[in-house]
């Protein structure tokens, strides 16, 4: 179940309720109490390139797969543009 504040209104106090969605519109169509919205949520954001938070590990398994691999495609930076490909080989 989540987690509502609820401002009552006569008192002005208000409490961090465990209820279900029904019953938190049931207490708020009643008049009694009001939904209020404390803060804005913490959100978990990203920055950075993922290949660089990685362990050495896991490059050097990268640097294997692309050199058996036999490179990107086998083609040519020229192919490349002919064909309006991205090189995306793995640079470390």
């Amino acid at each position: 179940m989540p987690t509502y504040d609820l401002r009552n209104v006569e008192t002005g106090e208000v409490k961090e309720m465990l209820v279900s969605i029904s019953k938190m519109q049931e207490m708020t169509a009643g008049g009694e109490w009001e939904q209020v919205h404390l803060g804005v949520p913490n959100l978990v954001t990203h920055t950075g390139n993922i290949v660089n938070k990685t362990s050495g590990d896991w490059k050097d398994y990268l640097k294997k797969v692309k050199k058996e691999a036999g490179g990107n495609s086998g083609l040519s930076a020229a192919q490349k543009r002919k064909y309006g490909l991205q090189d995306n080989s793995i640079n470390t």
